[in-house]
């Protein structure tokens, strides 16, 4: 990626947050920033499903909506689909 497309993201999560919580059940995504994380819902807004923000395994804090793997120990995020669709494409 060129360095176009890193300002538009360093951008977009200064207006919207650094990180991203997800709901297991439906996908709806909730960016935030870390001051904000005690204030995150536990529950979906949408569908009442469970919201992670965090990796199961090591507790580390994930940027993308559509991370299916952990960047830190590579434990699951969520599952890989939803809605019988995959959530990233085969190698990335």
């Amino acid at each position: 990626m060129g360095k176009a497309s890193d300002w538009l993201r360093e951008e977009r999560r200064k207006t919207l947050g650094d990180w991203v919580a997800i709901c297991l059940g439906c996908g709806f995504v909730q960016r935030y920033f870390e001051s904000w994380e005690a204030e995150l819902p536990s529950v979906c807004p949408q569908c009442a499903g469970k919201m992670r923000a965090r990796c199961p395994e090591c507790d580390a804090r994930f940027s993308s909506a559509f991370a299916v793997d952990c960047e830190g120990c590579g434990g699951p995020l969520r599952p890989a689909e939803l809605f019988g669709v995959r959530v990233r494409k085969p190698g990335n």
